[in-house]
């Protein structure tokens, strides 16, 4: 929370390119099945909140934007490709997964219904792993260095030391 007790949060890109900040409430969490969303995100659906009446900043670069409708624009990163914003006349949405906390942000209603793979429904039934849980048949895992950018404002990136 900033000074003045109005929620703060922040986020960007996978490769540090493109950052935001907000300062104050977001409106509704929600996840969109339609195809257009699942084309966007490149998945199953696109999870987004809406800005509501927070202040939007970009603090480090800016989205490029691709027209995918008459209705509305997609902001991603141009350098790495993270899918970020959903542009509409009725406001912007942010890809909940670029934000640096997207544990705070939970879905309430989900959009789109019509589009949702047949699937979608059973993937928390599958079993599950650790990511580092079989390293006998992914030992390249064990040497693993992330270039991501971490999930919190650094004053400059890349790092000296990234290839």
């Amino acid at each position: 929370m900033s000074l003045d007790n109005r929620p703060q949060y922040s986020g960007g890109c996978q490769c540090g390119a493109v950052r935001f900040h907000l300062d104050g409430a977001l409106g509704d969490a929600s996840v969109c099945h339609c195809r257009m969303c699942q084309k966007a995100a490149g998945n199953f659906y696109l999870p987004l909140v809406s800005v509501g009446a927070a202040k939007l900043s970009w603090t480090r670069g800016q989205p490029k934007r691709f027209r995918s409708s008459s209705a509305a624009r997609r902001g991603f990163c141009a350098r790495c490709g993270t899918p970020l914003t959903y542009e509409a006349a009725d406001g912007i949405a942010l890809a909940i997964g670029a934000f640096d906390a997207p544990e705070d942000l939970a879905p309430t209603i989900a959009w789109g219904v019509e589009s949702k793979l047949p699937y979608v429904d059973d993937v928390a039934r599958l079993p599950q792993k650790h990511t580092m849980g079989d390293l006998a048949s992914a030992s390249f895992l064990a040497d693993l260095k992330s270039f991501q950018h971490p999930d919190f404002d650094t004053e400059s990136w890349p790092p000296e030391q990234q290839p």
